[in-house]
């Protein structure tokens, strides 16, 4: 496997892995947070992440969910199930404005890395195509 190659794909695993965080996040944007003050999620409690890209030795990327800060926010919902006195709930710190954002990067990363693998064929197909 050429270098260039294995470069592009471990950015093809690490968007995969970008979106699938986002997918995630964006599913259990209405979920229940994790309590204030608690320094993990209980069962139930939906704690979001985002995803950090690392640079490997050699060239590549990979990528690695780390917890978002503060996990939760509390949210005005009077109506809703284990609202507090105060009708405060807390909703995972997530927005879906920034997710949407992430989301198309992922994809555009994602697109751009195809495209270097499918030059890489066409390269290397050229190549064994020589004839003396």
């Amino acid at each position: 496997m050429t270098q260039v190659l294995s470069t592009a794909l471990s950015g093809l695993t690490a968007q995969a892995k970008k979106l699938e965080v986002s997918a995630s996040n964006v599913a259990n944007v209405r979920s229940r947070g994790v309590q204030p003050g608690s320094s993990q999620a209980q069962p139930g409690e939906f704690a979001p992440q985002q995803t950090e890209l690392i640079s490997t030795a050699g060239g590549g990327v990979r990528a690695e969910a780390v917890p978002v800060s503060p996990a939760s926010v509390l949210s005005y919902e009077p109506g809703a199930p284990g609202a507090d006195d105060n009708g405060l709930v807390a909703r995972p710190n997530v927005s879906l404005e920034q997710e949407i954002v992430t989301q198309i990067e992922a994809q555009r990363a994602f697109e751009a890395n195809l495209r270097v693998i499918e030059a890489e064929d066409d390269l290397l197909g050229e190549l064994l195509d020589i004839r003396s």
